[in-house]
């Protein structure tokens, strides 16, 4: 069984899969502060296969070694950290190479696996990714915005007043209390964000490429723009093992 794991700046995920099949699939929230026996603990009881593979990507360094550990004592596996080094198929060109998010690679790579080129893949988490893949699988570019928890946790943080808001979406634009109104800006100015940067990346490339979205907030984005193709939750999950399945051959 391969251990897949996923370390973002808000959540990590781990998959178990039993060749290419995920067979379980686990969320926790990324801490820095972790230790390997506290990650013992929180994972206790919840992968009950055995493994003898783990492959992770991580944009979290800081927690690197502690899941390095975690995976050593519990299952006397050596994991593989992707890094861009890799073997993904895809001719990489931003610069430097090394400074490109393991996350965007693995997303990268996995949609021109599942879904083909030309491609843009968006990732929706703590930030907004946009990548563009053309059809010769150079990964020509992208884009980094904030998320919008980010957008709304910024609000907090430079006002002396404004709440701090859970992300959900207004019936309305216009609205009457302050949560409303801040929901409203970012939830809805965050669609009109995705439409004009999608709008503005297929000017330059190619009208005619296909958009595949995943991470927490890509069902809700593409149920109100219309320039998402494909909503595909565990898009870098299933990356993760056919990378490994790549580099094992």
């Amino acid at each position: 069984m391969l251990l897949a794991i996923d370390i973002g700046n808000t959540n990590t995920k781990l998959g178990v899969f039993d060749h290419e099949d995920l067979t379980a699939k686990i969320s926790i929230p990324t801490s820095r502060d972790l230790n390997a026996d506290t990650l013992g603990k929180i994972l206790s009881g919840k992968i009950s296969q055995p493994i003898d593979a783990v492959i992770i990507s991580s944009v979290v360094p800081e927690v690197d070694h502690v899941f390095s550990e975690f995976i050593k004592t519990q299952y006397d596996v050596t994991p593989i950290f992707v890094s861009h080094d890799l073997d993904f198929g895809l001719k990489i060109n931003y610069q430097p190479p090394e400074d490109t998010g393991t996350d965007r690679l693995v997303n990268a790579f996995a949609a021109v696996e599942k879904y083909g080129t030309p491609c843009i893949v968006c990732s929706f988490g703590t930030a907004m990714t946009l990548d563009v893949v053309n059809d010769d699988r150079d990964l020509i570019g992208g884009l980094i915005a904030p998320g919008m928890k980010t957008l709304a946790a910024a609000l907090k943080l430079k006002t002396s007043k404004l709440p701090e808001v859970e992300i959900s979406k207004p019936d309305s634009v216009i609205q009457n209390t302050t949560v409303g109104a801040i929901q409203s800006g970012v939830v809805h100015g965050y669609f009109g964000l995705v439409d004009r940067l999608l709008g503005e990346v297929k000017k330059e490339v190619d009208d005619d490429l296909q958009v595949i979205a995943t991470g927490g907030f890509a069902a809700m984005i593409a149920e109100n723009c219309g320039c998402i193709d494909v909503v595909d939750k565990d898009l870098t999950l299933e990356g993760l093992q056919r990378l490994h399945a790549r580099i094992q051959t």
